[in-house]
Formats: C-alpha cells, structure tokens, sequence
C-alpha cells in the first residue's frame, strides 16, 4: 500500500507541475498571440519524408493545462476512493494512459496522429468502464466501445479522402478550401466521428452506461477528456462547419440532445447517472453554439463546464462511498447535517450547473444564450436552448431535494463522515476554481470585454427561465407523482422520456445485437457454410475419398494385382486388334 500512496502522490505532483508550466506557456501564447508548429521527421524514403507535426497555440495548452490539472486532483482523489483496491498501481497506469492519449489528440494538426490519440482513448475508456468485472460493466463497456467505433470508421474514411490534399495535415487546407466538395464530405465524416465521441444523438446511450467505471475516471472521462474530445476536434474544423448546411444539421442534432438530456434526467433516481445526463446536456450546449459559429464561446464553455463537472462527480464519489456504494437518491437525505464539507462543495458545483450568477458556469453559459438570442435563429432552436437552460435547473434543484433535504432515508444505524481528508483537499482545490475560474477564463480568452445589447425581457429571459425552471424541479419533487394513481395514465410518456427517447434500444438492438447477429449468421451461412462446401471442404473431401481408394488397391493382396494385371493385359490386347 506504500507503494501505491507514493504512486498516487508522485503522479499528482508531476502532473500539477506540467499543468502550472502550460498554463503559464498558454498565458504567454496569449499575450504575444503565438502559434507554432514542431514538425519531428522520423523518416525519409525516396525522397518522402514522414513527420510527426505538434501544434502548439493558447487554445491546444490551456486545454492541456486545464486536462492536467483536473487529472492531477482526481489521480489525488483516488488514493483514498480506490484505497482498498489491490490492484490500484494498474487504475492509476491506465489513468496516466488515458490523459496522454488526450494530450495526443490535443497537439495534433494531423488527422493520422489525431487518430492515434482517438483510438487510445476508445481502447483505455474500454478498460476503464469494464475495470469493475461484472456482467453489467462488460455490457456497458461493450456498448461504449462499439458505438464509438462508428466514429472511428468515419475518422479513418476521412483520412482516405484528405488523400485528394497535399498531406494529412488538415489544418493548412481548412480556410483555403472550405467551399470544396473534398472538404465538405471530410467535414461530415468528422462531424459524425464528434457525434459519436460527443455521444450526441442517436449515439447517446452510451454516455450513462459508462457510469458503470470507478467515479474517478467518471469525473475525468466527463469533465475534460473522452466526450470532449468530439467538441474539441469541431472547434478545429469550425471553418468547415459553420459555413454550409452541416452546421444546421448539427444544430438541431445538439439541440434535440440537449432536450432530451434535460428531460431524462428529471426522471433519473441513480446520481451518477443525473450527472451523465447533465453532461450530455451540456455537450449538446458547445455543440449547438459551436454550429452556430462561435467556436471560442464553445472552447470557454468546455473549460469552465470541465471545472465544476469534475467537482460534482468528486462530491457524488464521496456521497457513494459513505453511502456504502449506494447510488439511488431516494435512500439519501440529510446529507448536509452529516456531510457538512461535502455538501457545500456539492451545492456550489450544482449551482456553476445552473448558471448562478458569479460562479464558473454563468460567465460562458449566460454568454452563450445572449449570443443565440441576438442570432438568427428560428423557434425550434431559440425553444430547445432555453427550455433545455430551464430543465437543467429543474433537475439540479430536483437531486438537492432528494439528497440534502429532510431525513436519511438509507438504514438507522449509519454515521457518514467528512473525515476523508484526502478526498477533500482535492474537492476544494476545483470548488476554488468552480467559483473564480469563470471569471479569469473570460479576462484571458476575451481580452474585450462583450456587451450584448438585447431588449430587457430578452436580457432576463436566462434568469425567469431558470426560476421557472428551479421552482418546477422543487414542486415535482414534493408531488410524489411516481406513487400516484393517476401517474399510471401516463406510464407509456414517462417511460419514453425517462429511457432518453429509447436511444439505449435502438444503440443495444440496432448498432449491436442485430449487426452482430447478421455478422454471425453471415459467417456460418457462408464463412462456415457454402463456402466451405463449394471451396476447401469440398475438394479435401474429394482428394480424401479418391486417396483412400488408392490406398485400398494399393495395400490389398497379390491376387488383386494379378487380377488388375490380366485385365490390363486383356484390355492391351483389344486394343491392339
């Protein structure tokens, strides 16, 4: 156990230095607005020469700063949550694997070394979510790992197009041919990979199942690496997005998203999963913005939701550890008298969620929603942005009813503690940030500041919506409508609403079952079936049956030959005459 305490506090320490070292890097690329790129040749042959290309901007090292930091305190924050774990050295490996393949991905103006990054985050997210060896995570694992691979395909299909370009390195072609055909069909194949990674519509069942790994990797998978991953690749692209028809199909796509996260989660009862759902929420929020053309308000919204998501995931993994790895809200409550410490950092990354004035979140979300406001924009989409901001709120206010409100509803004889000092030190630290890291973000990354100019109701509109919306969550809560009568009328709805509009079915059935099944039925009907009856099989069978009447005639006795042989000499001499 010494061994994998100083693992965990070696990382940490190693981590956070790197971080502090990007960051103040970034703060320099900033000012003196650099961008430089590294180019590695590992090889020349006749004359081609293969080379390794690094980026290195403000935008590729305050992400990988921001990565870093976040990675640093949840590998700290696992020294206690995995403590009784004998196999802790191998998590915290795999951790260090997973944040490399994110770094990968990040300085890579190449759709080859992007990839490299990309598959390595599918192949350890795999790893991560089947680490608990159960028939439950190896489904959820299963599913994380072939939905992703759609993008995958899409990725590779085009790095076979980009052959139309000079090189691979798609970032020099991106403004000089953003009207080409090549371009467009590259931009689409990318923006399915996003989708995918992004776990956008339809592919969004896998996002929830992928709760099924240890809460820490939950809080870094959905904070700063994996899902944003697919956004971080779009705001590379943004050129090719935003100025065709794409950007209106993304736009409804991450809006429906958005919807359907905000209504899911209002009928959610497991926390981890609540918090999943507000991801996919909030993903399909950079998304829709990022269609839109605002590719900064999208990169700000990333960083600062990677702040307060990782700090919310850190409070849920304390609340299930005391709680004797139970998930279910409904056997919480009270929690704020046990868990004082806990509970306030729980309550100040809910309400970043919310976009309470001041905190992290309200800087880039209530940006975002002024500047779809002042856009054109038709109902469906202004509808989704701020009905979805309404359903975020109802939801939050929802979980903190259920968890922090009257009695402990789990078993009578259960003391729950903040003793976990380890945990907590690394939960502060990111309410810290929760709290100022909106505003230094928005001094750094918008040097002018940015006045929307809108009509006084539209202007209150984020915060009447959010009110509503807050008081709605509150009232559903006290109703009990799951244990009314007349609630059974509308079972069908609820269920349609509460399974994420049947995604998980058609990803299950659909993506997985049925193709699989097709692939199995295609192997023994024609792998294994005809193809072997008319193919090998058939002329083994042949060469088999005529070899064994040769070796009959020839193992048989001396009769047999001088049998053979008479008639030989018999049928010699008809021929002759």
């Amino acid at each position: 156990m010494l061994w994998s305490m100083s693992i965990c506090l070696m990382s940490f320490i190693f981590l956070m230095a790197i971080s502090l070292f990007l960051m103040l890097m970034g703060l320099y690329y900033i000012f003196y607005d650099l961008v430089v790129f590294i180019e590695w040749e590992l090889f020349n042959l006749n004359g081609s020469s293969v080379v390794m290309t690094l980026l290195f901007d403000w935008m590729s090292l305050m992400f990988m700063s921001f990565v870093l930091f976040i990675s640093s305190l949840v590998i700290y924050y696992s020294d206690e949550y995995m403590h009784g774990d004998i196999y802790i050295n191998r998590f915290i490996i795999l951790v260090l694997m997973f944040v490399l393949s994110m770094m990968f991905l990040i300085i890579s103006p190449n759709l080859i070394s992007i990839l490299l990054g990309w598959d390595g985050l599918g192949l350890i997210s795999y790893c991560l979510v089947i680490y608990y060896q159960n028939v439950k995570s190896y489904n959820a694992g299963m599913l994380t790992a072939l939905s992703n691979r759609i993008g995958d395909v899409a990725l590779l299909m085009a790095i076979a197009w980009m052959l139309n370009f000079g090189s691979w390195n798609y970032i020099y072609y991106l403004e000089a041919a953003v009207n080409s055909t090549s371009m467009l069909i590259i931009g689409g194949l990318v923006m399915l990979a996003a989708m995918t990674k992004s776990a956008q519509l339809p592919f969004s069942s896998w996002l929830p199942a992928a709760m099924a790994a240890p809460t820490p990797v939950s809080a870094l998978v959905h904070s700063s690496t994996l899902v944003t991953a697919g956004v971080y690749l779009l705001i590379r692209f943004n050129y090719i997005i935003s100025s065709n028809s794409l950007g209106t199909f993304l736009l409804l796509i991450s809006g429906l998203t958005m919807f359907m996260a905000g209504l899911g989660a209002n009928f959610e009862f497991d926390l981890k999963k609540i918090i999943a759902l507000s991801t996919l929420s909030q993903l399909g929020l950079m998304m829709s913005i990022l269609s839109m053309g605002y590719p900064k308000l999208a990169f700000f919204h990333l960083l600062t939701h990677a702040l307060f998501k990782a700090l919310l995931f850190m409070c849920a993994g304390a609340i299930i550890h005391n709680m004797k790895n139970c998930q279910d809200i409904r056997f919480m409550g009270g929690l704020c008298q046990q868990m004082p410490l806990t509970s306030m950092c729980f309550h100040v990354s809910n309400l970043a969620l919310c976009g309470m004035p001041f905190l992290a979140g309200f800087y880039s979300k209530d940006l975002i929603l002024e500047i779809s406001s002042l856009s054109v924009l038709n109902i469906v989409s202004f509808f989704l942005y701020f009905f979805s901001t309404g359903l975020t709120v109802c939801y939050s206010l929802r979980l903190v009813y259920y968890s922090m409100v009257g009695d402990f509803n789990f078993v009578s004889a259960q003391s729950l503690n903040d003793e976990g000092w380890i945990m907590l030190r690394g939960m502060l630290t990111l309410m810290v940030m929760a709290v100022w890291g909106g505003c230094m973000l928005s001094w750094l990354i918008f040097p002018t500041p940015l006045m929307v100019s809108l009509p006084l109701l539209l202007k209150l509109l984020v915060l009447i919506v959010s009110g509503f919306g807050g008081w709605f969550g509150y009232e559903l809560s006290k109703m009990e409508v799951s244990y009314s009568l007349q609630a059974l009328k509308f079972h069908l709805s609820y269920f349609f609403m509460g399974s994420m509009w049947f995604t998980p079915f058609i990803s299950t059935y659909g993506v997985n079952y049925y193709p699989l099944m097709l692939g199995n039925q295609v192997s023994k009907s024609f792998d294994q079936g005809w193809s072997e009856d008319w193919g090998g099989q058939m002329f083994y069978s042949w060469s088999s049956n005529y070899s064994g009447i040769i070796q009959w005639w020839q193992n048989n006795s001396l009769k047999i030959y001088l049998i053979s042989f008479a008639l030989w000499v018999f049928l010699l001499i008809l021929l002759t005459f």
